[in-house]
């Protein structure tokens, strides 16, 4: 399992950071506080505070490829 932080600004941030998981076959969580959301969920998301960074969680060992993907939404 792997443990990052990302940040989604915008709807469009957010349909494109959909968009790339959604093509990958692992379970991927978000998480904000309490809630725990699917990665692949548009409605999901949405019901999480996009105002804070939130935490990402991806159910598999050989994730470096969707990484590299999602560079761009993971906090440093």
């Amino acid at each position: 399992m792997k443990k990052c932080t990302i940040q989604l600004s915008s709807i469009q941030d957010v349909r494109e950071f959909v968009d790339i998981v959604t093509k990958h076959d692992m379970e991927i969580d978000l998480t904000s506080g309490r809630y725990i959301v699917d990665a692949k969920s548009i409605m999901g998301i949405f019901s999480l505070d996009l105002m804070q960074p939130i935490g990402m969680q991806i159910h598999s060992d050989n994730c470096d490829e969707l990484i590299n993907s999602l560079s761009k939404f993971i906090v440093k």
